[in-house]
């Protein structure tokens, strides 16, 4: 995955604010992990990094938009993405099995924080569950694939599985 480390040593008392625009934040992860999205608005995002007695306090924000299929018809929609985020990172030993934000790197006793693979978690978390252009989106019809949105096909409607048609008629109160 893309990396991008900054070293906490460097940070003051007071905490420093970073900047990011670099597009592979987003668009490398997309393409190693495989995500259907293309890139829309540029991504930009700010970063606040505050020491603290034991760990760092993380601050900031995330903006942009990529273009996702709907999950119902494969239409193209411009998707805003934005997130506001605020995590206290504790350093971990490299044998620690818990996930890592923060991590000391072996032999030179550095703390660095992975920007890159801390940002692309907040994207993630961000995206929808399921992206739909519209709530009455009425999808890819299963049989000859003609949108239901734009036209109508001739394709017989199923009742479904006949051993569930009992079900049909139950009645929940």
């Amino acid at each position: 995955m893309f990396e991008l480390w900054i070293a906490l040593k460097d940070i003051p008392a007071e905490g420093r604010e970073f900047h990011f625009t670099d597009q592979s934040l987003w668009t490398g992860p997309m393409d190693e992990y495989g995500v259907q999205a293309k890139p829309g608005k540029d991504f930009e995002a700010r970063m606040f990094v505050t020491p603290q007695d034991e760990g760092f306090l993380v601050v900031g924000s995330f903006s942009g938009s990529v273009i996702l299929p709907c999950d119902r018809c494969l239409k193209e929609l411009d998707l805003p993405v934005s997130g506001d985020f605020e995590s206290f990172e504790e350093p971990r030993a490299k044998d620690d099995d818990s996930l890592e934000v923060c991590r000391i790197r072996r032999g030179k006793n550095v703390l660095d924080l992975d920007v890159a693979g801390y940002l692309w978690e907040q994207f993630m978390l961000a995206l929808p569950v399921n992206l739909l252009c519209d709530e009455e989106c009425k999808g890819l019809c299963p049989n000859c694939g003609v949108n239901r949105n734009q036209e109508s096909c001739a394709c017989a409607q199923t009742e479904g599985d006949p051993r569930l048609a009992v079900l049909r008629n139950l009645k929940l109160s």
